[in-house]
């Protein structure tokens, strides 16, 4: 309630267009570089040998709910552990902190199609750059559509 009803009511200021933007970049660079990162760190993970006995989940007088739990914890804490994935999944998950800030300021049928977009236009320079992928002319293609897309999708909502 207004401890002056007299003065009228001043919503906040809306972020500018430089800060929308800038949220749809970081958004789609955290959720999009990040993945080829983490899928690298977890195919190289899954490869090494897990140097801890953890015979006792395969013995057949353990309960198979039991094994399968502890298979699921140790392999999250396996990976998680190890910083080649630990750290592209904390930036990841940033993302998803800066996209629901995002979605409470921006025009929810906006900031999904964008982010989402960007985040794959930033997949394919993550994979670029991670795993030295060759980035095709259909891609490029396919980038600059998604890209007209995103326009299409602001100047619908400008008129």
């Amino acid at each position: 309630m207004d401890p002056n009803p007299d003065t009228p009511h001043n919503p906040p200021a809306s972020p500018g267009l430089f800060r929308y933007v800038l949220g749809f970049l970081l958004v789609g660079a955290a959720w999009g570089l990040t993945t080829p990162f983490m899928r690298r760190a977890a195919v190289a993970s899954s490869s090494i040998s897990k140097p801890e006995s953890r015979s006792w989940l395969d013995h057949p007088n353990t309960p198979w709910v039991k094994a399968k739990v502890w298979s699921i914890l140790y392999g999250v804490w396996d990976v998680l552990r190890n910083p080649a994935y630990a750290v592209p999944l904390v930036i990841n998950l940033t993302g998803s902190v800066w996209f629901f800030l995002l979605i409470g300021q921006a025009e929810l049928s906006l900031t999904v199609p964008i982010t989402n977009s960007l985040a794959f236009l930033f997949t394919v320079l993550g994979e670029w750059w991670a795993e030295k992928k060759v980035i095709t002319k259909d891609t490029w293609i396919g980038m600059a559509l998604v890209l007209g897309g995103i326009g299409l999708c602001v100047h619908s909502k400008n008129n």
